[in-house]
C-alpha cells in the first residue's frame, strides 16, 4: 500500500499538533513497510517542489503562489489577509502542482490533514479518481482564524458576512467529496453536521494516539505542588484566566506552597508575563526543547488546559496521562471527551476563573486525591495507544480500497 500525506506543515516546520502526529503516524507506518509521501509547504519561493527524505518518508515542500509566504500570515497587517485567503481557495498553481504530485507517486489513498495553502487538494485527488480521507483537526473550513474564535477574545457565534461567503467557496469545493471524514472526537463531527458539511459523507471519531512514556517516570517535587500549562500562548488558550485563578486560588491556599509553570510561546508571551508580575508562584517559560518539556511533564502534579475555544482533542491532556499527571480542563469541545471527571482529571466552565481558583485550592490541598487521579490517568492513556490508533487507521484504508 502507498499512502500520500497533504499537510500545511511538516517538521521541522511545526505550528501545532497536527503535524506532529503527522509526522509520527507517517514514520511509523514506513516502519510497517507501507510507502508514505508528504506535500507540505515549504519555506523557498519555487514554482516546482523540492524533495527530500525523512526517516524514511519523502517530502515534497511546496511554495504555493500567494502575495506572502504562509510562514507570515500572523505578522502581517489583517488588510492584506483577505487577499491571501481569497487567493488560497481559488489557487490553480497548487492544484497543477499536487496533481502533478500524485501523478508521478501513484499513491493507493490520499489523506488530507490541514490544508492551509492547499484548498484544491481535494480536487486534485479526485480528478484523479483517487479514494480520499480527509482528518478534521481544527475548523479552517469554515473560519479562517481555524478556532470559531473572534477577534473579540470569544466564540464566534455569528459569522460575518465575509465568513459566510468564506464557508459557502470552502463547502463549494470540499463538502461531500471525501470518501471518509475523521476527526479525533464526536464534538468536531456534530459541529460540522451543525453547519452543513459532510452530511452525506461517511464520516467516524477516530481518536489521536499516543506512544508510552517509557522509562520516563515521575520526577515530582516534594517542597512544593507544581502545576504546568503547555500550549500556544494566545487568548483562545485561557491562559490570562489560569493567572487570575491561580493569583485567587494562591490567597487562599493551605501551607504546602503552589508554582505554576507556563510553558509555550505565541503573540500573547510578553502580556502574560506582565499579568503575571509581583506573584513569585508564576514562572513564564517560554519556549522549550522537547526533552525539556519531558522534564516539565514529570515534575507536575497538575497539568491545567483552560482553553476558551472548542478544542477538538487535546494531545496535551495525553502527554499528561502518560506522565500519569491528572488534569483540569475546560468543559469545552473534545475536552470531556477525553478527561473523566473526578477519575482522571477535573472539569470546569470555560473561563469561569472562580471555578477554576475553586478546584484547583481544593485538589492542590490534597496530595492523595491528585495520586489517586494520577494512577487512573495512565490507564486512560492506555486506551489511546499508538499502536490502537495505527490499527484502527489501517482498517479504515483496508475498507476503502476493498481490501
Amino acid at each position: 500500500m502507498r499512502v500520500c500525506f497533504i499537510s500545511s506543515f511538516y517538521p521541522p516546520l511545526v505550528f501545532g499538533g497536527a503535524e506532529i502526529y503527522v509526522q509520527r503516524i507517517s514514520e511509523r507506518l514506513v516502519r510497517q513497510g507501507i510507502g508514505v509521501t508528504v506535500i507540505t509547504t515549504g519555506r523557498d519561493i519555487s514554482l516546482s517542489p523540492s524533495v527530500e527524505m525523512v526517516n524514511g518518508v519523502k517530502v515534497y515542500r511546496v511554495h504555493p503562489l500567494n502575495i506572502y509566504p504562509i510562514y507570515d500570515t500572523l505578522s502581517k497587517p489583517g488588510i492584506l489577509k483577505p487577499f491571501w485567503y481569497g487567493i488560497d481557495l481559488l489557487n490553480p498553481h497548487s492544484y497543477f502542482v499536487i496533481r502533478n504530485i500524485l501523478e508521478k507517486e501513484k499513491p493507493d489513498i490520499v489523506h488530507v490533514h490541514n490544508f492551509k495553502g492547499f484548498s484544491y487538494a481535494f480536487r486534485a485527488a479526485k480528478s484523479l479518481g483517487l479514494p480520499l480521507v480527509f482528518t478534521v483537526h481544527d475548523y479552517f473550513l469554515e473560519c479562517p482564524r481555524e478556532t470559531l474564535f473572534s477577534g473579540r477574545d470569544r466564540i464566534c457565534k455569528a459569522p460575518s458576512p465575509g465568513c459566510r461567503v468564506y464557508r459557502g467557496i470552502q463547502g463549494l469545493l470540499k463538502d461531500n467529496i471525501p470518501d471518509v471524514v475523521t476527526a479525533p472526537s464526536q464534538f468536531v463531527i456534530d459541529r460540522l453536521h451543525h453547519d452543513g458539511f459532510f452530511r452525506r459523507s461517511r464520516t467516524m471519531k477516530l481518536p489521536l494516539g499516543i506512544d508510552p512514556a517509557a522509562g520516563e517516570s515521575p520526577d515530582r517535587a516534594t517542597d512544593a505542588i507544581r502545576l504546568l500549562f503547555v500550549g500556544r500562548l494566545n487568548a483562545s488558550k485561557g491562559v490570562g484566566m489560569l493567572i487570575r485563578a491561580f493569583r485567587e486560588m494562591e490567597r487562599g491556599n493551605g501551607e504546602r506552597p503552589v508554582r505554576l509553570d507556563i510553558v509555550g510561546d505565541g503573540p500573547d508571551r510578553d502580556a502574560l508575563r506582565k499579568a503575571a508580575e509581583g506573584c513569585d508562584g508564576i514562572t513564564v517559560r517560554g519556549f522549550v526543547s522537547e526533552e525539556d518539556l519531558r522534564g516539565y511533564y514529570r515534575r507536575a502534579h497538575l497539568v491545567i488546559v483552560p482553553s476558551l475555544w472548542y478544542e477538538t482533542f487535546g494531545l496535551v491532556i495525553l502527554e499528561s496521562f502518560r506522565h500519569g499527571t491528572p488534569v483540569v480542563a475546560s468543559r469545552i469541545g473534545g475536552f470531556p471527551e477525553l478527561v473523566r471527571d473526578g477519575e482522571d482529571g477535573r472539569l470546569f466552565e470555560a473561563g469561569n476563573a472562580a471555578e477554576l481558583a475553586g478546584i484547583l485550592g481544593s485538589l492542590t490541598r490534597d496530595p492523595e486525591e491528585m495520586r489517586r487521579m494520577g494512577e487512573r490517568a495512565i490507564r486512560t492513556a492506555g486506551e489511546y495507544g499508538m499502536d490502537l490508533h495505527l490499527e484502527r487507521l489501517t482498517t479504515l484504508y483496508g475498507e476503502i480500497l476493498g481490501h
